[in-house]
């Protein structure tokens, strides 16, 4: 079996934690997928603790990076 990246970790990290921001408990099936998504949130983790990968909050720019920031208007 092939082992996640640590970047896809992340990722998927990241996608776990906004569906459970996101989900409104309304009934028992609700119920029952947030308790899965924080089971997979549990072991995501635990993986991520294998791989030995810390989490990174944002991404720095490089110096050389001259792609065009994205700015929302007002």
């Amino acid at each position: 079996m092939q082992q996640l990246s640590r970047q896809s970790v992340e990722n998927l990290l990241d996608l776990v934690e906004i569906k459970l921001s996101c989900i409104q408990v309304l009934d028992r099936e609700d119920q029952r997928e947030q308790e899965n998504l924080e089971t997979c949130h549990d072991e995501l983790l635990e993986i991520r603790e294998e791989l030995g990968t810390t989490r990174r909050r944002g991404r720095p720019r490089a110096a050389n990076d001259s792609r065009p920031r994205l700015v929302m208007a007002h």
